[in-house]
């Protein structure tokens, strides 16, 4: 079933047929993040705007022919995939801008995008015969894998950093999970988690650990050009922690295009927190991505170390694009604005991007004729704190229509 031609180091270059790596280079170790490469000849045979207009399968699904799955009776019965991308009228009128839309994931099972390529690594588990899945994750992934392993009978094992979102925490003990909370980082969950992975066998989701997380992470991206009827924009805002949404994104319109659906392809914007930018500076400076200890609001992208660096840098320079940082405080303004404005309840990961697409257009780095599609990647939800903190308090009153006029005054 699979289209699947090879996998490919991006260090030394290295190809391997599937069947050869579970996960990376064998030659490099971890730093051999590996990189899925496709048959599109065999592809376009069964995959065009026809199959497309015919196919009533809208989930991530419906892109099977550019998914890595051997067998789809694997396939779990959650409904990932085909979230709403808004026309943002009112923002752009408020914003005096000529075409912005956003694309709202945080409608996913779990609330995030991340249930898109944990929807792959539960199939590629069982197409494994593994029973136990693990992942180290801010909680997003976490939460998504916890709830994908649920729904298909696997057990999961999640390692958090201690200072997870308690919401995030209590999706992964809802849905069944052995949750480790770790006194430390998310980079230090992460390769405590991979110590599991190789001590007790465990089938590892990580970010690129595992090898198919960008391609299920392209499927939003496999989504916004169908939605916007195969028109390119010319910036695509993205919040960016490992960077392996971006490298995404970059994944399904490097796809699309093989396939001859597309004709150029968008500029990538990174957009990181000011106290947690290592791909930004990488981008906008010499390349050479520098560790850092993550100090940001937004935890989702709270990551000092990116384990999908050298991808997600090559992509965003290859597109031409830029990296953005943006201030807690601007993170918190549009999880506000995004609610008041346009009734969009994201969580601050989620409202980086749009943040960063707003400071971008204040130091005119984008034009307000520019076609912009900004990613929001996880629900308000997520982080109740922190949607308290953007949303203020609510008005105590008496019970009596007087308490309520003497307010409004």
């Amino acid at each position: 079933m699979s289209y699947v031609k090879k996998l490919k180091c991006l260090l030394c270059g290295t190809e391997y047929d599937a069947n050869e790596v579970k996960y990376n280079c064998p030659k490099c170790g971890d730093e051999g993040v590996l990189e899925i490469i496709y048959d599109y000849l065999k592809i376009k045979k069964d995959f065009n705007r026809d199959t497309l207009k015919k196919n009533r399968e809208f989930s991530m699904w419906r892109y099977l022919p550019l998914l890595p799955v051997d067998d789809p009776a694997k396939i779990g019965p959650s409904k990932v995939g085909w979230t709403p991308l808004y026309e943002a009228k009112r923002i752009r009128e408020d914003l005096d801008m000529l075409n912005l839309w956003i694309k709202d994931d945080g409608r996913n099972p779990t609330a995030s995008l991340k249930d898109r390529p944990s929807a792959i690594a539960v199939i590629k588990a069982r197409e494994l015969g593994e029973k136990i899945v693990t992942c180290a994750s801010t909680g997003n992934a976490a939460s998504s894998l916890a709830g994908a392993a649920a729904s298909v009978g696997l057990k999961s094992y999640i390692f958090v950093p201690q200072t997870a979102p308690s919401a995030k925490i209590a999706q992964l003990l809802v849905f069944g999970s052995t949750v480790f909370a770790v006194r430390g980082t998310y980079d230090e969950a992460f390769d405590l988690s991979i110590e599991a992975t190789r001590e007790f066998g465990w089938y590892n989701r990580n970010t690129a650990f595992n090898p198919y997380m960008v391609e299920g992470k392209k499927t939003v991206a496999l989504e916004i050009i169908e939605q916007m009827d195969f028109e390119v924009p010319d910036y695509l805002f993205v919040p960016v922690g490992d960077g392996c949404i971006i490298s995404g994104v970059a994944k399904a319109y490097k796809d699309m295009f093989s396939l001859g659906l597309i004709d150029h392809l968008p500029k990538l914007v990174a957009v990181q927190a000011e106290g947690c930018k290592p791909i930004v500076e990488a981008v906008n400076g010499d390349g050479e991505v520098k560790f850092v200890e993550p100090n940001t609001i937004a935890d989702s992208i709270a990551v000092g170390i990116p384990r999908n660096r050298l991808m997600a840098v090559r992509d965003i320079i290859k597109s031409r694009g830029f990296g953005i940082a943006v201030r807690d405080k601007e993170i918190l303004e549009a999880i506000k604005y995004l609610g008041t404005v346009q009734g969009i309840f994201a969580e601050p990961a989620g409202s980086t991007a749009f943040a960063g697409m707003v400071k971008a257009l204040k130091e005119k780095k984008i034009s307000k004729k520019d076609k912009i599609v900004v990613l929001v990647t996880g629900n308000g939800l997520k982080d109740v704190e922190s949607a308290k903190k953007a949303g203020g308090e609510a008005l105590v009153i008496d019970p009596n229509l007087e308490a309520v006029k003497e307010t409004m005054n």
